[in-house]
């Protein structure tokens, strides 16, 4: 079981880490784009243990929980995809105050599922979403942060597991890589002893998708939509063939895709 922040706290070694942090905490700052918002309610939702990194941390921006702002700050996680013009500019600013940048949930970190509209013509979703008063906004292809800026890490998800987010903050204060999974979904699966999805005539993305979420969708009778983007190196060969085993083609799956990872394919 991994220990909670508390336990990490009484470890000595984090002790005395933390004691030649101590007046100098790490100044974090939380920002959003386009999106639902739902990753920063997932750092909410940790409630007690939200308390416990408010400890070691100074939050000093975060408009979805605070009314004050600041412009400096360590480390910057950063919702949602970008969608408009301005907010490229705005993007390249907290950048260059950040000297870590983290991509929070899928729409910061592959496009998400803004990304769909890319698949139209933007004065055509603008005349969708707003009818007569398109002419008073404005939209771009959507993309993720890494399109506009250098991100440093990402938190995936759709939302993100608020438990691997503190896993991430617990990395980042130590100066250390965060460990998210870099194995296919498919793994956490056969660790459930999970009846595979196409057996149940299903289609899945999990061969190809990193896993980390303990493949919540396919234990609760889903399929996995590959919201935490793809594996570093996924097995594509072993992937097309389950798809043949069960009479599927590759083409066949590739609208699947779009629902979290369009971007990849607009992009090319």
């Amino acid at each position: 079981m991994a220990p909670t922040l508390p336990d990490l706290l009484r470890r000595p070694h984090m002790k005395r880490e933390m004691e030649k942090r101590r007046m100098t905490k790490p100044r974090i700052a939380i920002f959003d784009f386009g999106c639902c918002e739902g990753c920063q309610l997932q750092i909410v939702n940790l409630e007690e243990e939200l308390l416990d990194l408010v400890g070691l941390v100074d939050v000093v921006s975060w408009r979805e929980a605070m009314t004050g702002h600041s412009d400096e700050y360590d480390i910057a996680f950063v919702e949602g995809s970008i969608t408009r013009e301005a907010e490229m500019e705005r993007l390249k600013g907290i950048r260059q105050n950040a000297k870590v940048l983290v991509a929070l949930g899928a729409c910061a970190h592959i496009g998400g599922i803004n990304c769909l509209k890319n698949f139209f013509e933007m004065d055509e979703v603008l005349k969708y979403v707003y009818g007569k008063e398109a002419k008073h906004f404005d939209t771009i292809p959507a993309r993720p942060l890494s399109a506009v800026v250098p991100v440093d890490y990402a938190v995936p998800g759709c939302p993100i597991d608020r438990k691997e987010f503190l896993e991430v903050v617990k990395a980042l204060l130590l100066g250390k890589k965060p460990p998210i999974p870099n194995y296919p979904v498919c793994v956490e699966c056969k660790m459930k002893g999970n009846i595979c999805v196409f057996e149940k005539g299903m289609t899945c993305l999990g061969p190809v998708t990193r896993a980390g979420c303990g493949a919540i969708c396919p234990t609760y009778g889903n399929k996995c939509e590959g919201c935490r983007g793809l594996v570093d190196d996924p097995n594509l060969d072993s992937y097309k063939e389950v798809l043949q085993e069960h009479g599927l083609t590759v083409e066949q799956m590739l609208n699947s895709f779009r629902m979290f990872d369009g971007y990849m394919e607009v992009a090319k």
